[in-house]
C-alpha cells in the first residue's frame, strides 16, 4: 500500500513541478493531490513535521489556486524582494525550527525530528513566497531539496528521494526560468 501511495505522491509531485515552472495554475490541483497521500505516507514513516507540512501544502495549493488568479488578474510578474525580507525569513525559520524540532524530539518518536523541523517550516516559507511568485523561493527550495535527498533516503523513502534529487535539479531551472521570466 505505502509503495503505490508513493509512487502515486511522485507522479503527482512531477507534475506540479513541472506545471510550477511554466507558471500554469493546474500546478497547484496536482500539488493538492500530491500531498493529500504524502501525508498518510510521513504519518507511517514516522516523518512527523512532514505529515503537518504536507497538510499545508494542501492548504498553499489552495490558497496558490487564490493568488495566481488574483496576479493573473492584475498582469502581475515574478518579482523579486529585498534583504530585509530574506532576513526576516531566515531568522523565523530557524527559529520555529529549533521550535518544532523540540517539541518533536521530546513528546514523540519522531525520527530525526530536529532535521524534518527544519525541512519543514523552510518549506512553509518557500511555498508562501512561491504563491507569491518570490523569485529566491527557488533558491530556498534548491537548498531544502537537496536537504531532504537524505532525510528520504534515510527513513527508505527511495522514490520520494529521487524524487528530491529531481526536484532539486529542476529548482534550478526553475529559478532560471522564473528570473528569465522577470525580464
Amino acid at each position: 500500500m505505502l509503495l503505490g501511495l508513493e509512487i502515486f505522491a511522485v507522479i503527482t509531485g512531477l507534475c506540479f513541478i513541472v506545471l510550477l515552472i511554466r507558471q500554469n495554475i493546474w500546478c497547484w490541483f496536482f500539488g493538492i493531490l500530491s500531498s493529500l497521500s504524502s501525508i498518510v505516507l510521513f504519518y507511517y514513516t514516522k516523518l512527523y513535521s512532514e505529515s503537518i507540512l504536507y497538510f499545508y501544502y494542501v492548504f498553499i495549493g489552495f490558497y496558490g489556486i487564490h493568488t495566481w488568479r488574483k496576479i493573473d488578474r492584475a498582469n502581475e510578474k515574478v518579482r523579486s524582494v529585498g534583504t530585509i525580507y530574506h532576513m526576516i525569513v531566515v531568522v523565523t525559520g530557524v527559529i520555529f525550527s529549533f521550535a518544532l524540532g523540540k517539541y518533536f524530539s521530546t513528546a514523540t518518536d519522531a525520527a530525526r525530528p530536529y532535521a524534518d523541523a527544519v525541512s519543514t517550516i523552510f518549506s512553509f516559507l518557500a511555498s508562501y513566497m512561491e504563491a507569491h511568485k518570490i523569485l529566491s523561493a527557488w533558491l530556498l527550495w534548491i537548498m531544502i531539496n537537496g536537504f531532504s535527498i537524505w532525510l528520504y533516503a534515510d527513513r527508505g523513502l527511495e522514490f520520494y528521494s529521487g524524487l528530491m534529487v529531481i526536484y532539486f535539479l529542476l529548482s534550478i531551472f526553475g529559478y532560471f526560468s522564473w528570473k528569465k521570466s522577470m525580464q
